[in-house]
Parts: C-alpha cells; sequence; structure tokens
C-alpha cells in the first residue's frame, strides 16, 4: 500500500533544500544558452492573491522547463514599491510609508517562498530603496544631458483638498479619487521625458513583435495614434486666424462652428469677460482622460466670434468648448456634427446646423435625421468638387488644394504626448535637480547620487512633505555654491518599472547596469502579466529601453521579445440581502470565507454573532478587495499544499481566459497529486515491455514539452492526465518503471516538491530541478497503428484497429471478418468495396 504524499513536510523540506544549494541563481558567466523568463513585479501591497498565484505559477513553469532543457535561466523576482498607497496608509494608519512598505515585502516573500517558485532571491529589489533609485537618478541625468528631459509649465488634475496632482485614473467623475474634492485643471511646471522623439520607432518597432498578442500591438498602436491629415488656418472675423489640424479633411463641407480649448490664446484674450472668466473655471472642473472627455456632457461658450470656411467663405460661430484639450493638435478644432459623435452631440445641444456631406448607401440628402453620427465609409455629397469622391480620395483633394492656394498643408500628428513624470508626493524617486536663481537648473553631480528621501517626514497636513520639511530642499548649489532649493517633486512610479528588467540582469554597485552583462541577457524571452499594463507600462519600458540605447548605455531596442497577457482569477461575489439598509454600500459586501451553505443550499454570510443572513449572490467577478471576492492563498497552501494549487492554476482553463476559482477545483488537484504519488510510490522493478506505453509515453514528452513552450498549460495538464491513467491500468512491466520514473520530470515544472520527494524516494541523486527534460525516442512518436473505419452501404457499423500501412487486400479481408459485418450481410458477398487505406472501407451490399 502506497504511503500518502505529505505536502507540508514536502514543501518546506524541498524549499529550504533549494535556498541553502542556491539551486535557482543564475550564473551571468555560463556557457549555456541564456533563457531570461520574467513576470510582471509586484507591489507590495500586503499579501498576495490568487492573480499572483496564478502568473508566477505560469512562469516558474516555463523557468523550471528551461532550466531542465539545458538553458542557464534567469527567473528573478523584486517589488514595485513606490507609490500612494503607501502614502495612503501614512496618512490613514499614522505609519511610515518606508515601515508599511517593508513589512508588507517581508510577508510577501514569506508567501511566494510558501509556493516553491523558481526564483533567483540574490537579485531582488525593491525600488524604494536608494540602491535602486539613486541608480534611476543617475539615468534621469543621462537622459538629461542628452536633451530627452525637460521642464516646462502644463495643465494638469489638482486636488484642493489633498494639495496634490492626480493621475487621469484618480479622478471619478471630476473629483478626487480619496478626497471626493471637485478637482481643478491648473498649470504647473512639470518634468516630461520626450516619448514622443521616439513615436516612429514605437511605432514601427511594433511590426518586430511577432510573440505578443495581436490586441496589445493594437492598443499600442492606437496609443501612439499616428494621424495622418491637414493643418490649416481660419480667418476669423476680428481679424486674426485660429489653426486646426484634422484627419477628416474631406469632410470640409459639412464644417457647421470651430471650436477653441479653454486655455487656447483665443479664450485667453477673452476672459476679461465674467461671463466668458466663469465658464473657463467651469471648463477646468472637468477630466482630462481621453474617456472622460467622451463620457461628459459637451458644452460651449459662444465668443461672438466667426470663421470664414477656406472654400465658401461662409461663416462659422466660434466656440469656446469642455471637450477641447490645449495638449492636443493645435487647441481647436472644426466640428463636422453629422460624422463625429462628440460634434454631434454639441450641435444638438446648440441647435448647430448638422450636414450630411459623406453617403452611406444612397443616403444623399444634406438633411441629417439620424440618432447618431455616421462615421464609416461612403461617397462624398453635398461637397461641391468633391462629390462622386470616396474618402481617401477626397482628402487628397482637400489638401492638394489647401497647400496649392497657401492655406494649409499635409502633415502627420501624433496622440502620444510627452511623459509628464512630476508627482507632487513624498513616496517616490526624488528628481535629482537643484534649482538655484543665479544658475538655473542644476543637475545633481554624480558623487551626491542618491538624493535620499528624508526619513523624518509627516503627512498630518495634506499636501507634499517634500515641500515642508524644515531642511531637506535647503542645499547648496552644485555650481555656484549659493543658496538652492532642491526638487522636491518625485518621479511618477512608471519609471521605477521601465528599467528594473535591466537592473535584475546587472546589479554592480557603482553603476546602474553593466551593459556586456545586462545584453547577454536582454531582450525578456518571455515576460507575463496582465493586459491591464498592455499600454501605459510596456510603452514606457520600450521608450526607456531605447532611451538608453540613444545615450549609449545598453545596445538593446526592444525590451520584451516575448509577451503573455494571462486571464484573471475569478469568483462568485456576494451581497446581503438587506433592502433597507442605508449605511456604506461596501459593507454589504461579504467574503466567501463568511458563506455557509444553508439546508435547502441557500447561500447565508455567517455574521460575528453567529447568526446567519441570506445573501445575493451576484456575478463572477475578478477577485478584488472591494468587492471582498478574494481568496487569500495561505490558508489554501495549508491545507493542501503548494503543488495542489499550482497544479490548479494550470489545469483548469487556457492561461489567457479568466479562471474561476472554485473549491472543487482545488480538491480536484489535490486528488491528483495524491494518484501521482502513488503511482511513484507504488511497485516497480518489472521485465518485459509495453509497447503501447512505450509510445503513449514518448508522445506525452513531447506534446507537453510543445505545449509549455506555447504557454498552452492546460493542454499540458490534459496530456499528463492521459498519461497517469494509462500508467495506472498498464500491467507491470518495465515500460511501466520507465514511465514513472519519466512522469516525475514531466510533473516536475508544474508539482515540484512532490517531484523532488518522488525523484529521492527513487534513489537518485542530487534535485529533479537539476535533472534534464526527458529525451524522446522520435521513432516512437509515429503511430503504427490505426483506426478503420467499417461501413455498411455509407453508415459505421464497426471499428477496427490494424496496423499502419496495411495493403488494400488484407484491410478488405479484416473488414469482411467482422463478427457485425458478417451478421449484417447474412453470407451474402458485398456488391462493391471501396478502400480508403487507413481511414475507412465501405461495404455496398
Amino acid at each position: 500500500m502506497a504511503s500518502r504524499f505529505n505536502a507540508l513536510k514536502a514543501d518546506a523540506h524541498w524549499q529550504q533544500v533549494w535556498d541553502e544549494r542556491r539551486t535557482f541563481a543564475a550564473d551571468d558567466h555560463s556557457a549555456k544558452p541564456k533563457s531570461y523568463v520574467l513576470e510582471m513585479f509586484p507591489y507590495p501591497s500586503g499579501k498576495i492573491h490568487m492573480g499572483h498565484v496564478r502568473n508566477y505559477t505560469m512562469g516558474d513553469v516555463l523557468a523550471r522547463y528551461r532550466r531542465m532543457t539545458g538553458h542557464e535561466v534567469l527567473h528573478p523576482m523584486g517589488w514595485d514599491a513606490f507609490g500612494m498607497p503607501a502614502e495612503n496608509a501614512a496618512m490613514e494608519k499614522g505609519v511610515h510609508p518606508g515601515g508599511w512598505t517593508r513589512a508588507n515585502i517581508a510577508t510577501m516573500k514569506a508567501q511566494l517562498k510558501r509556493l516553491g517558485f523558481a526564483l533567483d532571491w540574490t537579485r531582488e529589489l525593491a525600488t524604494c530603496e536608494p540602491d535602486y533609485y539613486g541608480h534611476e537618478q543617475a539615468i534621469f541625468l543621462e537622459f538629461y544631458k542628452a536633451g530627452l528631459v525637460y521642464r516646462k509649465e502644463s495643465a494638469v488634475n489638482w486636488d484642493p483638498v489633498d494639495m496634490t496632482v492626480l493621475a487621469n485614473e484618480q479622478v471619478i467623475d471630476g473629483r478626487g479619487w480619496r478626497s471626493g474634492a471637485l478637482v481643478e485643471k491648473r498649470k504647473l511646471n512639470q518634468w516630461f521625458l520626450k516619448i514622443t522623439q521616439f513615436a516612429d520607432e514605437l511605432l514601427d518597432g511594433l511590426s518586430t513583435l511577432e510573440h505578443w498578442p495581436d490586441k496589445v500591438r493594437l492598443m499600442q498602436e492606437n496609443w501612439i495614434g499616428k494621424s495622418q491629415g491637414l493643418t490649416f488656418r481660419f480667418r476669423l472675423s476680428d481679424g486674426g486666424e485660429v489653426e486646426v489640424f484634422t484627419t477628416r479633411p474631406d469632410t470640409i463641407f459639412g464644417a457647421s462652428f470651430v471650436a477653441v480649448a479653454a486655455d487656447h490664446p483665443i479664450a485667453q484674450a477673452l476672459a476679461g469677460d465674467p461671463a466668458v472668466a466663469a465658464f473657463i473655471a467651469r471648463c477646468k472642473q472637468g477630466g482630462t482622460t481621453a474617456a472622460e472627455i467622451e463620457t461628459q456632457e459637451k458644452l460651449g461658450f459662444d465668443t461672438g466670434l466667426t470663421a470664414a470656411h477656406p472654400f465658401s467663405g461662409h461663416p462659422l460661430p466660434v466656440y469656446i468648448a469642455n471637450f477641447v484639450l490645449m495638449d492636443y493638435g493645435t487647441g481647436a478644432v472644426f466640428g463636422v456634427p453629422a460624422h463625429d459623435q462628440r460634434d454631434f452631440d454639441f450641435a444638438t445641444k446648440y441647435s448647430l446646423p448638422i450636414r450630411r456631406v459623406v453617403a452611406e448607401g444612397d443616403k444623399a440628402d444634406p438633411a441629417f435625421d439620424e440618432a447618431e453620427a455616421y462615421t464609416g465609409p461612403g461617397t462624398l455629397v453635398n461637397s461641391h468638387f468633391l462629390d462622386g469622391m470616396d474618402v481617401a480620395d477626397a482628402k487628397r483633394e482637400v489638401i492638394r488644394r489647401a497647400e496649392a492656394d497657401g492655406w494649409g498643408r499635409g502633415s502627420t500628428v501624433w496622440r502620444l504626448r510627452d511623459w509628464g513624470v512630476s508627482r507632487q508626493r513624498y513616496w517616490g524617486t526624488p528628481i535629482p535637480i537643484v534649482h538655484c536663481a543665479a544658475c538655473g537648473e542644476v543637475p545633481v553631480p554624480r558623487e551626491q547620487l542618491p538624493v535620499v528621501l528624508p526619513e523624518d517626514v509627516t503627512f498630518d497636513v495634506p499636501g507634499n512633505p517634500l515641500d515642508r520639511h524644515p531642511t531637506w530642499k535647503h542645499v547648496a548649489c552644485p555650481s555656484c555654491g549659493g543658496e538652492a532649493l532642491r526638487d522636491t517633486d518625485t518621479l511618477d512610479t512608471f519609471a521605477d518599472s521601465s528599467w528594473y528588467f535591466i537592473r535584475f540582469a546587472s546589479q554592480p554597485q557603482d553603476r546602474p547596469f553593466d551593459r556586456a552583462v545586462a545584453e547577454s541577457w536582454l531582450p525578456v524571452g518571455q515576460y507575463i502579466g496582465g493586459v491591464e499594463h498592455a499600454i501605459l507600462h510596456l510603452l514606457y519600458a520600450r521608450f526607456f529601453t531605447r532611451a538608453l540605447r540613444h545615450v549609449g548605455m545598453i545596445d538593446v531596442a526592444e525590451p520584451f521579445t516575448g509577451l503573455f497577457t494571462q486571464g484573471m482569477v475569478t469568483h462568485e461575489t456576494y451581497r446581503l440581502a438587506l433592502p433597507d439598509y442605508d449605511g456604506p454600500r461596501g459593507a454589504l459586501w461579504v467574503s466567501p470565507d463568511d458563506i455557509v451553505v444553508g439546508e435547502n443550499g441557500q447561500r447565508l454570510a455567517r455574521m460575528a454573532d453567529g447568526a446567519t443572513v441570506p445573501v445575493t449572490v451576484g456575478r463572477v467577478e475578478k477577485m478584488s478587495k472591494s468587492k471582498k471576492n478574494t481568496i487569500d492563498p495561505e490558508p489554501i497552501v495549508d491545507q493542501y499544499g503548494a503543488d495542489a494549487v499550482r497544479w490548479f492554476m494550470l489545469s483548469d482553463s487556457p492561461p489567457e481566459r479568466d479562471l474561476e476559482w472554485s473549491e472543487n477545483g482545488i480538491e480536484g488537484a489535490w486528488r491528483f497529486v495524491q494518484r501521482l504519488w502513488r503511482l511513484v510510490d507504488g511497485e516497480r522493478g518489472s521485465e518485459g515491455r509495453d509497447a503501447a506505453l512505450d509510445r503513449k509515453l514518448h508522445q506525452t514528452i513531447a506534446g507537453v514539452a510543445a505545449d509549455i513552450e506555447a504557454l498552452s498549460f492546460n493542454k499540458a495538464v490534459a496530456k499528463l492526465y492521459e498519461l497517469t491513467s494509462a500508467v495506472e491500468k498498464a500491467a507491470p512491466s518495465a515500460s511501466r518503471d520507465d514511465a514513472v520514473e519519466a512522469m516525475i520530470r514531466l510533473v516536475a515544472p508544474m508539482v515540484p516538491h512532490l517531484a523532488e520527494e518522488a525523484w529521492s524516494l527513487r534513489g537518485h541523486a542530487g534535485l529533479v530541478a537539476d535533472a534534464p527534460w526527458p529525451a524522446v525516442d522520435a521513432a516512437l512518436l509515429v503511430e503504427d497503428e490505426v483506426t478503420i473505419a467499417i461501413q455498411v452501404n455509407g453508415k459505421l457499423r464497426d471499428t477496427l484497429v490494424l496496423a499502419k500501412g496495411l495493403p488494400r487486400e488484407a484491410i478488405e479481408a479484416a473488414a469482411l471478418a467482422s463478427d457485425k459485418v458478417v451478421r449484417l450481410l447474412e453470407g451474402r458477398a458485398p456488391k462493391k468495396v471501396i478502400v480508403v487505406p487507413d481511414r475507412l472501407v465501405n461495404l455496398v451490399a
């Protein structure tokens, strides 16, 4: 009788062995081919969640497999440790952001270790430590020296209560996400990185990323947003001009108004009028994201000015509008309501003309009576010399005439804007610039880096603690020695994650990285993370790598040649069924840990006093703290062991799709772990071969390898289930023993603790983590038997398993000898026999 696998004992023992032997420490000088596997590093928010477990298990399987196939593998781990949550904790709990962050790192590191990930902990880094962000400051100064950094006044989202700039994502319904205050648009001096200098490269480089998901490449392409169009000037009724850019010059005869941004010079020149000033102030309360601009109510103020249509001379009213931003294009647009939904909404609100100029089918009437704008293809109508042209030809013709007559020019614009990296916050990388009244902006000398954050800060007053620190910002000018002030802004935390993968590859003390060592590992061969990072993080990392190449620090263009975006881990949501409840809505959500099942199968919430209350079962959604539908991995690992959790994360769903957490699923994974153990701890050592089992084994070895390389983990798991069943059914033989030996290595990337225990049990020296992947006998991958369908009058009556490649006569004889066929024919000879070798026989009776 086989013993029971003691998962918790095996987990602790083998994790200690791997640590003591530094099994997964990568060797920069190894002669083996290098393989860099990386999952997006986590923010240390407190505890890991099931999304982390799934993400890191996928990368771990690939990293372990690559080691077994002869690669020197770099598979590191660190912490994206700066950011607002730590400052929020400081304000709410009276703790220091550093202490809160480092305590969370310690907790999460212990949790990751319990899952047995093959991580190179010798390269662990945290972006909040001076030995990381000091090198980031050095990179910033290299960019500054090369002209890739500049400072200018720019519009920002300003929270007047928290007294800080907010990212667009932190503005919800026009209010600060934490304070709830109405957000203002303010002009502040901000630091920018010149990402637009690399716009063409970033766009063209997408075509080389063959191993990225198409959807991610498309998202980046749209974000970069290269647009061909026309830049031209309208003559204004006051004698001035206004410049606009349009990607749709073909629709110029459908124009019914011109709109300018609230901070456009035309609007500012009119701001002496109290009504104009009040409208501009109202515009500043809106959001700045494209999504918010599209969804907010379109508001305008008629300036009284008109703009002359460049072809007809017809006067168009000029508005100040809240949906036009100065940072996009020229800060002015002309509106074509029939063919742009935003313009349609605006024209409908202010009763402006809506004229059809692109015909869908035979809809050529100038009057546009549709419920929404038409933005599809079509033929130009009601457009004088453009009538009858398609959209592309009409665009070219308008640009040609504009250039010939000297009032416009064909031009290219980009949606991409330079990256504003200034944040008025404490918990981030200090910007290494000193401001001197005499010398202006002065970079901090290299030998004075890192510029370290002061520890003695307080968060009892809103705003940036660095601004009000009594001593930290006061410093001697590095140039003239006079009194100067440090820059008190810190860098956007996206900067921290834009080069960490290079620091993982090389960590000298005196510089950000050693070029030769970093280049020996880069680019990252396989990067794994959530699709929510598809645009900003990945785009900024691509920019940073190119910028580093531009300044001569590294010769790598694309940081990640392979990208995989995994699905989320989901769970049912539960809410208390309390219709008369009038407290905070968030308090209604119930954790799965507090759900019990009543006698009639109804879900009930177990309250603090032991009572149970009915709940409403909601949708299956991404696990989130706000809806309390998270599952803490720690008690699951305590109950089932790391291997069962890992196996469930791999087995239940294609990795690119969402995975629904279920108790049945984890219990099924645990049962399979025990099945594996019974096989390896069972009878062995018999003589004789089993040809069918040999073939199944080698097909599985090849198939699992291909599936892991393709990150099709669920398919690999399915093949291992099949092989397990085949081995369980097989009689004792040398083939069965070989299959069990090979299976230990096949499952080692997925259930490494069991595999190590089994490898040791069966008397092998060394670790299975260091063992090679089983070799494949190519001859056994070819099937030597086939299943032949036997039809009588076109209907399937029997199947026969025959040797592959038999001659037609032998196949026909076998079919006629079938008991089922003999009964059906009742002694009659068939009129005709059709044989398709290795596939079917059809007997026409």
